[in-house]
Protein backbone atom coordinates (compact mmCIF):
# COMPACT_ATOMS: atom_id res chain seq x y z
CA UNK A 1 0.00 0.00 0.00
CA UNK A 2 2.57 2.25 0.71
CA UNK A 3 4.18 1.85 -2.49
CA UNK A 4 1.08 2.91 -4.27
CA UNK A 5 0.53 5.82 -2.41
CA UNK A 6 4.28 7.38 -3.18
CA UNK A 7 3.16 6.74 -7.28
CA UNK A 8 -0.02 9.15 -6.86
CA UNK A 9 2.02 11.43 -4.12
CA UNK A 10 4.85 11.23 -7.16
CA UNK A 11 2.28 11.67 -9.93
CA UNK A 12 0.39 14.65 -7.94
CA UNK A 13 3.78 16.48 -7.21
CA UNK A 14 4.36 16.04 -10.78
CA UNK A 15 0.92 17.83 -11.97
CA UNK A 16 1.47 20.12 -9.49
CA UNK A 17 4.71 21.51 -10.84
CA UNK A 18 3.10 21.27 -14.05
CA UNK A 19 0.39 23.42 -13.42
CA UNK A 20 2.67 25.97 -12.30
CA UNK A 21 4.55 25.99 -15.02
CA UNK A 22 1.90 26.60 -17.24
CA UNK A 23 0.32 29.66 -14.84
CA UNK A 24 3.83 30.95 -14.69
CA UNK A 25 3.75 30.79 -18.75
CA UNK A 26 0.23 31.84 -19.18
CA UNK A 27 0.89 35.06 -16.77
CA UNK A 28 3.56 35.82 -18.00
CA UNK A 29 2.34 36.30 -21.86
CA UNK A 30 1.37 39.85 -22.27
CA UNK A 31 0.79 42.15 -25.07
CA UNK A 32 3.71 44.00 -26.08
CA UNK A 33 2.83 47.51 -25.94
CA UNK A 34 6.08 48.88 -26.27
CA UNK A 35 6.36 47.38 -29.73
CA UNK A 36 2.58 49.01 -30.70
CA UNK A 37 4.13 52.02 -29.71
CA UNK A 38 7.00 51.53 -31.48
CA UNK A 39 4.90 50.49 -34.74
CA UNK A 40 2.40 52.84 -34.46
CA UNK A 41 4.96 55.54 -34.52
CA UNK A 42 6.48 54.51 -37.77
CA UNK A 43 3.05 54.82 -38.97
CA UNK A 44 2.29 57.90 -37.52
CA UNK A 45 5.20 59.05 -39.15
CA UNK A 46 4.26 57.81 -42.46
CA UNK A 47 0.93 59.45 -42.48
CA UNK A 48 2.36 62.43 -41.89
CA UNK A 49 4.51 62.51 -44.39
CA UNK A 50 1.96 61.52 -46.42
CA UNK A 51 -0.73 63.83 -45.71
CA UNK A 52 1.85 67.30 -45.55
CA UNK A 53 2.43 66.62 -49.09
CA UNK A 54 0.68 67.62 -51.43
CA UNK A 55 -3.15 69.50 -51.46
CA UNK A 56 -6.08 67.21 -50.35
CA UNK A 57 -9.98 67.12 -50.85
CA UNK A 58 -12.70 65.90 -49.39
CA UNK A 59 -14.40 63.04 -51.98
CA UNK A 60 -16.59 61.84 -49.39
CA UNK A 61 -18.50 63.26 -45.79
CA UNK A 62 -21.72 61.16 -44.32
CA UNK A 63 -22.53 62.89 -41.16
CA UNK A 64 -24.77 60.04 -38.96
CA UNK A 65 -26.01 58.79 -42.68
CA UNK A 66 -26.46 62.05 -44.24
CA UNK A 67 -24.21 62.98 -47.24
CA UNK A 68 -22.67 66.58 -46.34
CA UNK A 69 -19.60 66.21 -49.61
CA UNK A 70 -20.80 69.27 -51.40
CA UNK A 71 -20.38 71.55 -48.04
CA UNK A 72 -16.31 71.31 -48.89
CA UNK A 73 -17.21 71.31 -53.11
CA UNK A 74 -14.10 73.09 -54.15
CA UNK A 75 -11.75 73.34 -51.40
CA UNK A 76 -8.71 72.26 -51.26
CA UNK A 77 -6.81 70.84 -47.74
CA UNK A 78 -3.33 71.70 -46.78
CA UNK A 79 -1.95 69.89 -43.93
CA UNK A 80 1.09 71.43 -42.69
CA UNK A 81 4.12 69.97 -41.04
CA UNK A 82 3.42 72.56 -38.03
CA UNK A 83 0.01 71.17 -37.29
CA UNK A 84 -2.12 74.14 -39.23
CA UNK A 85 -5.01 72.90 -41.23
CA UNK A 86 -6.04 75.10 -44.10
CA UNK A 87 -8.78 74.70 -46.20
CA UNK A 88 -9.17 77.31 -49.50
CA UNK A 89 -11.70 77.14 -52.46
CA UNK A 90 -9.98 80.56 -54.06
CA UNK A 91 -12.43 82.55 -52.73
CA UNK A 92 -12.91 81.42 -48.56
CA UNK A 93 -10.03 80.54 -46.27
CA UNK A 94 -10.62 78.71 -42.91
CA UNK A 95 -8.07 77.70 -40.62
CA UNK A 96 -7.90 75.01 -38.16
CA UNK A 97 -5.23 72.27 -36.95
CA UNK A 98 -4.53 68.49 -37.51
CA UNK A 99 -2.78 65.90 -35.57
CA UNK A 100 -1.76 61.98 -35.65
CA UNK A 101 -1.78 60.51 -32.56
CA UNK A 102 -1.34 57.33 -30.62
CA UNK A 103 -3.84 56.34 -28.26
CA UNK A 104 -3.18 52.56 -27.96
CA UNK A 105 -2.59 53.58 -24.11
CA UNK A 106 -6.65 54.76 -23.58
CA UNK A 107 -8.93 53.72 -21.74
CA UNK A 108 -10.64 52.79 -24.86
CA UNK A 109 -8.13 50.75 -25.92
CA UNK A 110 -9.75 47.15 -27.13
CA UNK A 111 -6.93 45.15 -26.41
CA UNK A 112 -8.61 42.08 -28.15
CA UNK A 113 -7.65 43.90 -31.92
CA UNK A 114 -4.15 44.08 -32.07
CA UNK A 115 -4.65 45.99 -35.96
CA UNK A 116 -2.23 48.97 -34.98
CA UNK A 117 -3.71 51.22 -37.32
CA UNK A 118 -6.82 51.01 -34.94
CA UNK A 119 -4.40 52.86 -32.40
CA UNK A 120 -3.91 55.90 -34.30
CA UNK A 121 -6.35 58.90 -34.26
CA UNK A 122 -6.44 61.25 -37.31
CA UNK A 123 -7.71 64.20 -35.34
CA UNK A 124 -9.08 67.41 -37.25
CA UNK A 125 -10.30 70.47 -35.25
CA UNK A 126 -11.98 73.94 -36.61
CA UNK A 127 -13.72 76.25 -34.98
CA UNK A 128 -15.64 77.62 -37.32
CA UNK A 129 -17.77 77.81 -40.30
CA UNK A 130 -20.36 75.08 -38.36
CA UNK A 131 -20.09 73.02 -41.54
CA UNK A 132 -16.24 72.75 -40.78
CA UNK A 133 -16.66 72.06 -37.34
CA UNK A 134 -18.83 69.04 -38.24
CA UNK A 135 -15.11 67.60 -39.21
CA UNK A 136 -13.52 68.28 -35.58
CA UNK A 137 -13.16 64.26 -34.79
CA UNK A 138 -10.58 61.88 -33.53
CA UNK A 139 -11.17 59.43 -36.60
CA UNK A 140 -9.87 55.89 -36.71
CA UNK A 141 -8.31 55.30 -40.00
CA UNK A 142 -10.16 52.52 -41.85
CA UNK A 143 -7.19 52.83 -45.10
CA UNK A 144 -5.07 54.53 -46.31
CA UNK A 145 -3.07 54.95 -50.14
CA UNK A 146 -0.61 57.07 -51.29
CA UNK A 147 -3.89 59.40 -52.82
CA UNK A 148 -6.91 58.50 -50.51
CA UNK A 149 -7.45 58.13 -46.94
CA UNK A 150 -10.84 56.99 -45.16
CA UNK A 151 -11.88 57.83 -41.94
CA UNK A 152 -14.42 57.24 -39.87
CA UNK A 153 -15.45 58.07 -36.29
CA UNK A 154 -18.47 56.49 -34.32
CA UNK A 155 -20.03 59.00 -31.92
CA UNK A 156 -19.94 58.30 -28.04
CA UNK A 157 -23.36 60.84 -27.47
CA UNK A 158 -25.53 59.42 -29.80
CA UNK A 159 -23.82 56.36 -31.34
CA UNK A 160 -23.73 58.13 -35.36
CA UNK A 161 -21.17 56.74 -37.79
CA UNK A 162 -19.80 59.15 -39.50
CA UNK A 163 -17.23 58.62 -42.32
CA UNK A 164 -14.69 60.65 -44.59
CA UNK A 165 -12.32 60.56 -47.34
CA UNK A 166 -9.74 62.70 -48.55
CA UNK A 167 -8.08 62.24 -51.74
CA UNK A 168 -4.87 63.81 -53.25
CA UNK A 169 -5.27 66.66 -55.50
Amino acid sequence: MLTGFKTISMKNNILIKAMVLLTFVFLSCEKNDDATSIDNQAEIQQLTQLVTTGAWRITSFIDSGNDDTSDFSGYGFSFNSDGMLIAENGSATVNGTWSITDDSNSSSDDSSNDDSSDDIDFNLFFAEPASFNELSEDWEIVSRSDVKISLIHVSGGNGGTDTLTFEKN
